[in-house]
């Protein structure tokens, strides 16, 4: 379940509202090109602006459309420690395979703060656990050693590591490896995590080029080295243009111009500045997807 390329899928809207119909075509676009398994409601997800009835529909409608061809690991995280368990819960018995919970955010918990948290959604739900590090967006780092600590619980299986700190993924796996996996959260930077024993990616990038991310993976894990390194650079100018603005305003433009979804966020998200709309026009014309 926590390996390969896992997308961090969208969240279409259409005049305000969750666009059903569009989320059921891009899965089916995912599993069509080989993901392997669904994130709905990550951040790319734009969970932050869901209201709590939103996201669990959402939710609802990952794991009916996917109808177990894939895992669903659903982003139920918060920076509220029982509104996590709450949207746990409800994952749970919506039928989702996983759970993924991302650090709390802005409130800036220390390291036993976040252990803590992470162990109360364990106990309170026994359901698998992928735990999601990204200093970047919630101002704190969960360290390596409180990775290892969290690791001992039977519900906690996987990190995505989204640091960018390969040192850092480096010492997870050296404390933690054979009890926790460690998966990118950053497509600029899989290839290196798989060097260093990562099993796979939540990707951004895969939302428009999903058979080439899981390509790159599958190239992995059957050692044509080769073949991983020529797809990774290949996608490598695609990954660095999903974020000429704030994730994720560039990979839904993307989707938009694709003919995927309709071009619509939610505030305080907007649409690319004119000049960064056309150095995206330009990367994905550059790769033929557009």
């Amino acid at each position: 379940m926590f390996k390969g390329s896992i997308v961090a899928i969208v969240t279409p809207f259409k005049e305000g509202v969750f666009d059903e119909d569009a989320y059921r075509d891009l899965i089916e676009f995912q599993i069509e090109n080989g993901t392997s398994a669904i994130v709905p409601c990550g951040t790319t997800g734009e969970s932050a602006t869901l209201s709590v009835e939103e996201h669990n529909k959402v939710i609802r409608v990952a794991i009916d459309a996917v109808k177990g061809r894939a895992p669903v690991i659903a982003g139920t995280g918060g920076n509220s420690t029982s509104e996590a368990i709450d949207l746990t819960k409800h994952a749970k018995e919506a039928g989702a395979d996983a759970t993924l919970q991302v650090t709390p955010y802005y409130n800036k918990p220390t390291q036993e703060g976040l252990f803590q948290h992470y162990k109360a959604i364990a106990e309170a739900v026994a359901l698998p656990q992928v735990l999601y590090n990204v200093p970047g967006r919630t101002g704190v780092n969960m360290l390596p050693e409180t990775v290892a600590r969290l690791a001992e619980f039977p519900e906690i299986h996987a990190i995505k590591e989204a640091s960018g700190n390969l040192e850092q993924m480096a010492e997870i796996i050296n404390l933690a490896g054979d009890k926790i996996t460690l998966l990118s959260g950053d497509d600029n930077i899989t290839l290196p995590v798989l060097s260093i024993g990562g099993k796979g990616v939540v990707s951004v990038v895969a939302n428009i080029v999903p058979r080439d991310v899981a390509d790159m993976v599958n190239a992995w894990e059957k050692g044509d080295i080769e073949k991983t390194r020529e797809i990774y650079y290949k996608l490598l100018p695609l990954c660095r243009a999903m974020f000429y603005e704030t994730n994720p305003i560039p990979v839904k433009t993307s989707a938009s111009l694709m003919g995927k979804i309709r071009l619509e966020f939610r505030l305080p998200l907007v649409p690319m500045s004119s000049a960064n709309l056309e150095r995206l026009k330009n990367a994905l014309g550059d790769y033929g997807l557009i």
